[in-house]
């Protein structure tokens, strides 16, 4: 702890100092000052726990410094040392927050005791103000997912018919009290351009997060609206407008803007219409998510879509379920030029729609899902083989898209390929006994290493254990699977270290690598040199 001793007279400084064992008061720090302007001077440089003052003093006394030290905010504990024994200088020490008043000369025991008192009320007080810290410190933690909690909740009432309240903290918070109308605008992170999805890939909290800054940076200044995420739904960010609602689309281009300089990437916006608040929340939700999933893929367009833009759903519809018997034939005949056959007769109709939405792509992903999950079911009773225990869960809809976040018809062809081949191979059809369905996997990873490749990915794909799958690759192939995946990327690397115009960071990103010196360790395990050294050799 610290001390500050204040008193124009040198020798009574002297005697407080040679009069307390400080040691046992835990006090290690003493400073002195001859009036209250110098006193102010080194209390602009420390903190001192506990100041003991003189009240008549040249220049600043000792009633101003204590005047000031409240005034400012300060928590230090005072002793006033006086020689004067008057009601007017007590009555403003005790006013400006003076713990003891003591007359000179100085009893040491009285000193001891008040300073034993000062330590104690600046003890309870830190600890009482550290509490203090520590429950705001929660508060601020838990009062955005509290925020979007109650946000959520408004719209599933809306949406349920029932009474819409709206939370008090909210009314509060942002004077929702005046808001007549409202207008709902979701920001999807479902379907991402492919470098913004290698980039977050395994980290969509961090995505959504940045995004929700970005869009309440520039909603705050103007309480005009709130962006959060949405609790009902994994890849949606609400943007909720209730004040300006005419200026929406100057909105959305300023947080474009601002998504682009940080994140360096585009996302798609879902605008619902203008309603009534609280009660049309649900609605203009509605309007909003449709705009998103009936916009048509195919097409470059805007990244901005209103709901009178959407399409129909069903009016260019095409479905897998129409080609299961196909599918299942190529698949049990085991023959990679049936298999290519069937896919190229459901991918010649895909190509004649017109509009292809993400609703539709939902769709195919859901009866593709399904038609695998009952082939498994039938080859789990005719054979004994170990496959995985947990449900297959759909690939992300990014996988579909080019680079220009469109949808790639023949990146759908790939992944229909890969899937039924790999499924095939698990059947052992065609009495095809030298494919393996390991080189499958391996050769998805050789199609897939730019991106994150997970050993759970692989086990949902193709329908086998974790465990199962490690053992047998290293079996067939000699090495694990990782190690495999890493070789791939080494390989690349090398290719890519030839242009002089790519950084490393580039490189490993472009390898599937989102850190740079992790990806620089692996280069070195299997080339026994860094990237950079590789690069000059």
């Amino acid at each position: 702890m610290k001390i500050l001793i204040v008193d124009d007279e040198q020798h009574v400084r002297e005697a407080v100092k040679l009069l307390i064992d400080w040691e046992q008061l835990g006090i290690d720090e003493i400073y002195e000052a001859d009036n209250g302007d110098s006193a102010i001077e080194v209390l602009g440089n420390i903190q001192p726990e506990i100041v003991i003052t003189d009240m008549r003093m040249p220049n600043r006394d000792g009633v101003e410094l204590l005047a000031w030290m409240k005034e400012k905010g300060r928590k230090s504990k005072t002793i006033v040392i006086s020689g004067y024994d008057d009601f007017h200088l007590v009555r403003s020490s005790m006013k400006y927050g003076g713990q003891d008043y003591l007359l000179k000369p100085i009893d040491p025991e009285q000193l001891m005791e008040a300073l034993q008192k000062a330590k104690q009320s600046w003890e309870q007080e830190d600890q009482a103000r550290r509490l203090d810290q520590q429950r705001s410190i929660e508060i601020n933690q838990i009062k955005p997912v509290y925020r979007d909690k109650l946000f959520s909740t408004m719209i599933s009432e809306a949406g349920a018919g029932g009474q819409v309240t709206v939370p008090s903290v909210l009314k509060e918070e942002f004077q929702l009290d005046r808001a007549t109308e409202c207008q709902v605008i979701i920001l999807s992170t479902g379907m991402l351009e492919p470098q913004i999805s290698r980039k977050f890939d395994g980290n969509r909290d961090l995505l959504t997060f940045c995004l929700i800054n970005v869009c309440n940076e520039i909603l705050k200044p103007k309480n005009n609206g709130f962006a959060f995420r949405y609790w009902n739904s994994e890849h949606e960010i609400i943007i909720l407008l209730w004040d300006r609602l005419a200026d929406w689309e100057d909105l959305l281009a300023q947080i474009t803007e601002g998504i682009v300089k940080s994140i360096h990437g585009r996302f798609h916006y879902g605008v619902g219409h203008k309603q009534a608040f609280p009660t049309g929340l649900s609605l203009s939700y509605q309007e909003a998510r449709a705009a998103l999933k009936q916009r048509n893929l195919l097409k470059d367009n805007s990244y901005v879509h209103c709901s009178e833009q959407g399409f129909k759903t069903g009016i260019h519809s095409l479905s897998i379920a129409a080609y299961e018997e196909r599918f299942r034939l190529a698949v049990w005949s085991g023959k990679e030029k049936d298999i290519e056959t069937a896919v190229e007769s459901f991918l010649e109709n895909a190509r004649l729609l017109p509009v292809i939405t993400q609703e539709q792509i939902e769709l195919w992903r859901f009866e593709y899902e399904s038609m695998l999950s009952r082939w498994r079911q039938e080859l789990a009773a005719k054979q004994d083989i170990q496959a995985s225990a947990e449900p297959s869960s759909s690939l992300p809809l990014y996988v579909l898209l080019d680079e220009q976040g469109r949808l790639s018809l023949e990146l759908c062809r790939r992944e229909l390929l890969n899937g039924l081949s790999a499924f095939a191979a698990l059947t052992g059809a065609g009495g095809n006994k030298e494919h393996s369905i390991m080189r499958d996997i391996a050769r998805y990873m050789e199609q897939n290493y730019n991106r994150e490749v997970t050993l759970q990915d692989i086990s949902e794909r193709f329908y086998l254990s974790r465990e199962y799958i490690s053992r047998r690759f290293k079996q067939e192939l000699g090495e694990n699977v990782f190690d495999y995946l890493g070789r791939i990327r080494v390989e690349k690397a090398k290719l890519l270290l030839q242009n002089p115009n790519l950084k490393i960071a580039q490189i490993a990103e472009m390898v599937g690598y989102d850190d740079d010196k992790y990806f620089s360790k692996v280069f070195k395990k299997f080339e026994g040199q860094s990237p950079n050294q590789y690069r000059k050799l």
